[in-house]
């Protein structure tokens, strides 16, 4: 099973492919989409789904996870995320993706066994499970991992095995 776990922002949309093949999790490409001020709204919205959509077309994931939105005292941020997330979810929708959202909290608990871990014990574990030399940056490319890793985990019983060297 392939999926794509998406951390969705109007700046930087994270994405990352990670496969669960017996068992074990192995991460296929990772990256982000970067949006630059200069465009207008829209115009970085659109760039979000078609760079997305070629994505899908280019690395065929059976599923997509996408972060819920987090609402905090930051109204703009929260719209402006919600929209970003919105596109994302319509690039699945178009591509055939079947599209599955799991919060911040979610995500801990699976990856490290705590809600409330800190986004670095979150990096640090992401890097162990799928053994990368390095941590990706931005931190929007791990949050990815991590969402792709946890909904696979729920197909494989809530476990995740580390892949073989």
């Amino acid at each position: 099973m392939r999926v794509i776990g998406i951390d969705p922002g109007t700046a930087i949309t994270g994405w990352g492919v990670v496969e669960l093949t017996n068992g074990v999790l192995k991460p296929i490409e990772f990256g982000c989409i970067k949006t630059t001020t200069v465009g207008s709204k829209a115009e970085r919205l659109k760039k979000i789904y078609d760079d997305l959509l070629a994505l899908l077309g280019a690395l065929k994931p059976d599923a997509m996870a996408i972060e819920k939105i987090f609402f905090n005292i930051n109204v703009k941020t929260a719209l402006s995320v919600g929209q970003a997330r919105g596109v994302c979810l319509l690039a699945a929708a178009v591509a055939g993706v079947p599209t599955y959202e799991y919060n911040t909290s979610e995500v801990k608990n699976v990856i490290t066994g705590y809600g409330r871990s800190a986004k670095g014990e979150v990096a640090t574990r992401v890097k162990e499970l799928l053994q990368l030399e390095v941590i990706p940056k931005p931190d929007d490319v791990t949050d990815a991992l991590a969402i792709a890793a946890t909904h696979l985990a729920g197909l494989n019983e809530g476990s995740i095995t580390m892949r073989k060297r």
